[in-house]
């Protein structure tokens, strides 16, 4: 997992250079997801999150030529959010199929939501995060393991009933949860403190 340490801080660098086009894709496979999910929270369609997804990226390659990221000024989540922010709120303003265009007052009522989409926003992050370090338990962890952490610690079923769904003992089950919360909580941590 440290080659993702280093990812981070040198795919910004790629991006502010101006002249990486495989910076931008793994730029949209690193946070594509992110921002299309956080879309569909705002109640955007499918077709509508895929086109916020372009909108952010077509705002940032713009911004991104000699960027250089400085903590001291802020979280690159806030950085990002700004820009996603932008893209839903012009797509609020596009005129929708429906053939009605939001006001100008009825869009100024989505952003009066700020606390709330803040909230929306750093939950949506820290799933995101989330997902990224399950991808890596996966990877790590053999099959039994997973399947009887997901059982037991995400379906919330009994330890014994794990155990023998998936024919290993009470112990193992206890030790499979230990370890991968264990997992999840250092890659999660190495990732918040990578990306600010």
């Amino acid at each position: 997992m440290q080659t993702q340490l280093t990812t981070h801080a040198t795919l910004l660098a790629r991006l502010s250079d101006g002249s990486d086009p495989a910076a931008w894709r793994e730029f949209c496979d690193r946070y594509g997801e992110l921002i299309r999910s956080f879309a569909r929270r705002q109640d955007l369609q499918p077709a509508d999150c895929d086109d916020v997804l372009q909108d952010v990226l077509m705002g940032l390659s713009k911004a991104m030529p000699g960027f250089r990221y400085d903590p001291s000024r802020g979280k690159f989540r806030s950085y990002l959010k700004t820009f996603v922010m932008r893209a839903i709120y012009r797509k609020f303003r596009q005129k929708p199929a429906g053939g009605r265009q939001l006001s100008i007052e009825q869009v100024a009522e989505v952003a009066a939501e700020a606390p709330q989409v803040e909230s929306t926003w750093e939950e949506e992050w820290r799933e995101y995060h989330l997902r990224q370090a399950m991808r890596t338990i996966d990877v790590e962890f053999n099959r039994v393991e997973r399947d009887a952490f997901d059982a037991y610690v995400v379906d919330g079923r009994d330890a014994s009933e794990t155990a023998e769904a998936f024919g290993i003992s009470v112990e193992r089950v206890y030790q499979a949860k230990s370890r991968i919360l264990k997992r999840l909580g250092e890659l999660v941590e190495q990732q918040v403190n990578e990306e600010g």
